[in-house]
């Protein structure tokens, strides 16, 4: 079968000591220190087997995301941006559905034929933070894509415990096509879900929403927010694309910030304007700018404002904590998606109408044009671009 993987040499960066857990099982902590010179290659590579608690599945469809692209791109010294844990080589691709071919011999409640989508996060289920209910911070954690092969590719293993049916999609979706499409929409859209309202506790119906960077998961909040009774929602971006999708699915004001600037403008100001001096109830970090977000955030903090950071950059950035103190806020920091009923609750909103996350599906690339499809999705200008094997 044909699958797109990543290469990198393993070249850590000066001062990187790899840990002993990091030499035994050859994943690494911290990406960006270690991976240098990354190489993506479509490849022929042997189909998976199916052990007895899997299922074997056809990838359907298989967005890019924001980190597919940190593998792809580098700094000057050509360490590769992604910042958190990898195993290379890899099969890339973790946003995808699919049709169940095989099922092991232990598997229950799935059965071939089962349209699916999947957890990126496997966790164990033995370690601590797994016992106590935190299974986006295993301590075993592997991650499709990341330090699995993942689903850019015509067949994924996926062991059946991270697995959820997407029939109920149907509903909504009257075609097979458009379904899966959906369904591999669910894993970002569980990233923002549980930003909002697991990590940072969710906000009251009539709230004053900001986010910042409408890319997929902002896009994705944007969505979650408007269906979740936000009185107003604020977001900032650069790219007309986006800006436009963002207007189109909920946002009620949108705004270039390097448009702003030019006039003299800040988004802090901005905010407090439309807010008449109030404030951001709830702020969003998808941008990944946090030198550049943060100051703005922070200035713009309503009594009890809450900022919530999804955005992945490893870079410092610059805080003010008498802000938070004398505004009685807070910053939560969200990985993952696992856990607290999240996929369960995402599907749940798809199969409603409640949100309709294909509307921003940009472009659709076929598996022997996935290298193309990165190079694209690295000009930032599109929403999602989803790659579609069987096609």
């Amino acid at each position: 079968m044909k699958a797109l993987r990543v290469y990198a040499s393993k070249e850590p960066k000066k001062g990187y000591i790899l840990s002993d857990l990091e030499l035994k099982t050859g994943k690494v902590f911290e990406g960006s220190k270690v991976w240098r010179y990354p190489e993506i290659k479509l490849e022929d590579v042997e189909k998976p087997k199916v052990g007895p608690k899997d299922l074997l599945i056809r990838v359907k469809a298989c967005g890019i995301c924001g980190s597919d692209i940190h593998f792809y791109e580098t700094d000057e010294d050509n360490y590769i941006l992604y910042p958190g844990l990898t195993k290379f080589p890899c099969t890339i691709g973790h946003e995808f559905s699919g049709v169940v071919e095989e099922i092991g011999r232990s598997v229950r409640g799935f059965k071939p034929g089962d349209p699916v989508t999947a957890e990126e996060m496997f966790w164990c289920g033995e370690c601590i933070p797994c016992r106590n209910g935190f299974p986006n911070h295993c301590e075993n954690l592997e991650e499709l894509g990341f330090t699995v092969d993942g689903a850019m590719a015509e067949y994924v293993r996926v062991e059946a415990k991270y697995c959820w049916k997407i029939d109920s999609l149907l509903n909504v979706y009257r075609s097979e096509d458009k379904l899966y499409e959906a369904g591999s929409l669910v894993e970002p859209t569980s990233v923002a879900y549980n930003a909002l309202f697991i990590r940072a506790g969710g906000f009251k119906p009539g709230a004053y929403l900001v986010v910042y960077g409408a890319g997929p998961i902002g896009l994705a909040v944007i969505q979650l927010a408007k269906a979740a009774g936000a009185s107003k929602i604020i977001a900032f971006e650069v790219a007309d694309e986006r800006i436009r999708l963002a207007k189109d699915i909920g946002a009620d004001y949108v705004f270039n910030p390097l448009e702003l600037k030019r006039n003299g403008i800040s988004p802090s100001e901005k905010v407090m304007e439309i807010t008449g001096g109030f404030g951001a109830d709830i702020q969003v970090e998808a941008a990944g700018a946090p030198t550049q977000t943060l100051p703005e955030m922070e200035k713009s903090l309503a009594i009890n404002g809450k900022i919530v950071w999804i955005g992945r950059a490893e870079k410092a950035a610059p805080i003010t904590m008498e802000r938070f103190q004398t505004r009685r806020s807070q910053i939560f920091g969200s990985q993952g998606h696992s856990g607290h009923e999240v996929f369960q609750n995402v599907i749940r909103l798809m199969a409603s109408n409640r949100i309709d996350m294909t509307r921003i599906i940009t472009k659709r690339f076929r598996l022997t044009d996935g290298v193309k499809a990165l190079e694209e999705a690295s000009k930032r200008v599109d929403a999602k671009i989803t790659v579609k094997p069987g096609d």
